[in-house]
């Protein structure tokens, strides 16, 4: 079979005039060929091969064109074809059709219209326009995302200006290569002696007295990578007002950005010398001890609560001497408080025995936190308090420390056995508990534990394995 053969046949779907000499036009001008006649009842359909979209559509023969166009499109259609009719001279332009299939399947035609010869009947040369359709859907999405992200920029700018107008602080933020203000509020303004408006754009270094803009610039960047909390004194050239600018780098859309906060002397003065005030207020009146000690446990200060505690008669009497000391487990408490508070930032509710200078013993909870600055490290902050009260309640119970299985099996064994394999049995829960307990305190850490129950670390593993509590990989 020849190729042309092959062409003809599937083309030729109801009746289409003779395709000899045309086929390799439809092929490639349309890709969609559709003749309709008089009454407008489709006789011949032609679908290209590489509009796969829109499939088969050999049921269109012998049924009205009608029937395969949308309502809006019916009108369009006859509208085209009556003007056509009626000039016989009237060169038709192409029209934009919508077809539909299935009750479901809809899909745009660019048709262009032609006259056949003797018969009335008109051949209608398509091409698909879906692809285009789908583009201007996928433009018109683009431009919808476009529009909402627009909306959410213009709501984030309008948050941003409202929190920056409504900060007491005075705020700049300047552009840190150009050294120019990007945005600032009306309190930066007003300490600057300018407006906002008229700042804004302006060099920073132009509203201070005595500062070129490379060298206030070095200035400001140098306390912003600077790792302690360093500001820069200027002086207002309007209004001569002396201004501490405290700045900080951070990053916008990948370009750092310098965000300067600014304060006069006399604000900086007040606000640290009230908070001074009040902490010192709350560290000698507060009920619970406070203690704070360096890296190693040794006592740097303490208030009143802790020498009521301690018994002793003034601060010298406990200064420069290592916590440990006023602890029922010594080095074993400091060790674990050490550790877990560096290590976690925070300690909370460690309980432990306190001695007091006389050799008392209190009941107490410590909860500690690591202190730290951009100039170094503070050492630890300790606050320590007496839990008596919780500490009665709970010896009233006297099944407390052990649980009510463990002794609901020793009590099993009242009749069964004598007096000394009962307390033997007792012997053996509380040691199991006493040993669970204090690894539990010391985070598994076996040589804190057997520190703790004044064991060496083998007696400790021997235990373990005794009470099956050494699992496996742990030896």
């Amino acid at each position: 079979m020849t190729k042309q053969t092959r062409t003809s046949e599937r083309l030729r779907a109801g009746v289409l005039p003779d395709p000899t000499h045309i086929e390799h036009l439809i092929e490639q001008a349309c890709d969609i060929a559709v003749v309709v006649d008089v009454q407008g009842v489709v006789t011949g359909i032609s679908v290209n091969s590489d509009s796969a979209s829109l499939g088969c559509l050999d049921h269109w023969v012998g049924r009205p064109f009608d029937d395969f166009l949308t309502e809006e499109s019916v009108s369009k259609f006859h509208d085209r074809v009556a003007r056509m009719r009626a000039d016989t001279a009237l060169v038709p332009r192409p029209i934009e059709i919508n077809h539909i299939d299935n009750a479901k399947w809809e899909f745009p035609i660019r048709y262009s219209l032609h006259r056949i010869a003797n018969t009335g009947a008109i051949l209608m040369l398509g091409r698909d326009m879906q692809p285009f359709a789908e583009v201007q859907q996928r433009l018109v999405r683009e431009q919808m995302a476009r529009e909402r992200d627009q909306q959410k920029l213009r709501g984030a700018e309008t948050y941003f200006r409202v929190v920056l107008e409504a900060s007491d602080t005075p705020m700049a933020l300047v552009d840190p290569e150009s050294g120019r203000i990007g945005d600032l509020n009306s309190a930066a303004a007003e300490l600057m002696g300018g407006k906002a408006d008229l700042l804004t754009g302006s060099a920073i270094a132009q509203a201070f007295e005595g500062r070129r803009r490379s060298e206030f610039m070095d200035a400001l960047k140098s306390a912003a990578s600077s790792d302690e909390m360093k500001g820069v004194e200027v002086v207002a050239r309007r209004n001569g007002r002396v201004i501490t600018i405290c700045p900080q780098f951070f990053r916008a859309s990948g370009d750092l950005v310098l965000l300067c906060r600014m304060a006069t002397l006399e604000d900086v003065d007040a606000g640290g010398a009230e908070l001074a005030n009040t902490l010192s207020s709350l560290f000698a009146s507060t009920t619970d001890a406070i203690v704070l000690v360096d890296l190693k446990g040794v006592i740097r200060e303490a208030n009143e609560a802790f020498l009521v505690m301690t018994d002793a008669a003034q601060l010298r009497d406990i200064k420069d001497q290592s916590l440990s000391e006023f602890l029922s487990r010594g080095a074993v408490d400091m060790k674990l408080i050490l550790e877990n508070t560096i290590k976690s930032g925070r300690l909370r509710s460690y309980s432990a025995q306190l001695k007091s200078v006389v050799g008392t013993r209190l009941p107490v909870e410590i909860s500690a936190a690591h202190l730290r600055q951009r100039g170094g490290d503070m050492g630890l902050g300790l606050i320590i308090r007496d839990v008596t009260p919780l500490e009665q309640g709970a010896a009233t119970d006297s099944s407390a420390m052990v649980s009510d299985d463990a002794m609901k099996n020793v009590m099993d064994l009242v009749g069964t056995a004598s007096l000394k394999e009962l307390v033997s049995a007792t012997s053996d829960v509380i040691e199991k508990m006493c040993i669970e307990t204090a690894v539990q305190m010391t985070n598994n850490n076996r040589v804190a534990a057997a520190e703790m129950l004044g064991l060496s670390r083998q007696s400790l593993y021997v235990k373990l394995r005794k009470h099956g509590l050494l699992h496996s990989g742990d030896e």
